[in-house]
């Protein structure tokens, strides 16, 4: 009886123990994975940023030409 009962609270802790490591584990790589995802967001922002100040540096593009309509143009046959 005791070394059941020795058994079974020694895999208890086992189990513990391993759950602790585990949650260590995925918490490591969700801390990871975010850092990740910052230095991302701000390396896309830098470059978002100077590409936005070198277009607002270069003279805005030339409107192109209105085209008339050939209605306006024709004439009305009576």
């Amino acid at each position: 009886m005791t070394s059941d009962r020795d058994r079974q609270r020694a895999e208890k802790s086992f189990k513990q123990e391993e759950r602790a490591r585990d949650g260590r584990k995925a918490m490591t790589e969700y801390e990871s994975q975010a850092r990740a995802t910052r230095e991302k967001t701000a390396r896309l922002k830098a470059l978002r940023l100077a590409r936005d100040a070198e277009t607002q540096n270069q003279a805005p593009p030339a409107k192109p030409a209105k085209r008339r309509s050939r209605t306006s143009r024709q004439t009305t046959v009576i």
